[in-house]
C-alpha cells in the first residue's frame, strides 16, 4: 500500500494519478473495510493473520469481487501451517503472494506443495489444509 492505512485522502490521490494498479493492504484487514477502499484501489489485499478466519477471508473476497476489485492474498513471516491454510483460497483470487514460511529459519510445518512457485492442491494426500507437524 502506497500511503499509511489512516491516510484515504492519499490513497485516493495516488489512485487517481497511479499508471500501476493501487493495492490497499494494511487499510483493508476484514470485509467491512471493503467498502472505504473501493472506489480507491484496483486490488483488496487480504491477509489471513490479519482478517482472523478462512471465512472472513471469503467475505473480505466475496465483498472486493462485489466492488470490482481484483484481490490478492499476501502473508507475513509465518508458518506452513497457516500457509497450508491460505493456499486453498487460491482458486478465488486473482494474485497469490505466499511465501512467508520461506522467511523462517526453522518451520516445523510441512505444507501445500510449491513447485516451481505454482501452489498445488492436488498434490495433498491429507485431510484438511494439508498442513502436518514435522
Amino acid at each position: 500500500q502506497p500511503v499509511p492505512a489512516e491516510n484515504r485522502e492519499g490513497l485516493e490521490f495516488v489512485y487517481e494519478r497511479a499508471a500501476l494498479p493501487i493495492a490497499a493492504d494494511e487499510s483493508c484487514i476484514t470485509a467491512a473495510d471493503v467498502p472505504r477502499i473501493a472506489d480507491r484501489c484496483d486490488i483488496a489485499n487480504l491477509k489471513l493473520m490479519k482478517c482472523g478466519s478462512l471465512r472472513e477471508a471469503k467475505r473480505l473476497i466475496h465483498t472486493a469481487r462485489a466492488h470490482g476489485l481484483q484481490v490478492m492474498c499476501g502473508c507475513m513471516s509465518e508458518s506452513n501451517a497457516s500457509i497450508a491454510a491460505a493456499c486453498h483460497l487460491a482458486p478465488l483470487l486473482d494474485y497469490a503472494d505466499l511465501d512467508g514460511s520461506l522467511l523462517l529459519d526453522d518451520d516445523p510445518y510441512n505444507g501445500v506443495s510449491l513447485p516451481g512457485g505454482r501452489i498445488d492442491l492436488e498434490a495433498l494426500e491429507r485431510a484438511g489444509t494439508g498442513a502436518v507437524l514435522e
